[in-house]
């Protein structure tokens, strides 16, 4: 399954950059996600490309929804100001995580890669 990730805020790239690096440094999820940072914008031929607003994730069916969502929610817990995740599958089903809470981070995560019928948001 893909997933892609955006988060809000000043510095943009500069957090998914240390998203990516958190989810390759965390084991139980290393060998189950295959990470590529992008923009979600077309490139247009001739132009440079825009600055990096995507975090696109490859998911191995091996990957339980319990350590990605750990993975995310503890990410976050080091951040100064926990930016706001926005995490969509390809159909546009989505979730935003916003608040501290590993359960909602979980629950969100089963709800996007299970069923995926509820968009939600968690403060």
């Amino acid at each position: 399954m893909k997933i892609s990730l955006r988060c809000d805020g000043d510095s943009v790239e500069d957090e998914l950059r240390s998203l990516a690096a958190w989810l390759e440094a965390d084991r139980a999820v290393r060998r189950h996600v295959r990470a590529e940072l992008g923009s979600a914008l077309p490139v247009i031929p001739g132009q440079q490309g825009d600055g990096i607003d995507i975090l696109s994730l490859v998911l191995s069916s091996g990957l339980s929804t319990a350590s990605l969502a750990a993975a995310l929610a503890s990410w976050r817990g080091t951040r100064p100001k926990p930016p706001t995740l926005v995490v969509e599958r390809p159909d546009g089903t989505r979730v935003e995580i916003s608040g501290q809470s590993l359960e909602e981070s979980e629950k969100l995560m089963r709800r996007l890669l299970g069923d995926g019928e509820q968009n939600d948001t968690a403060s």
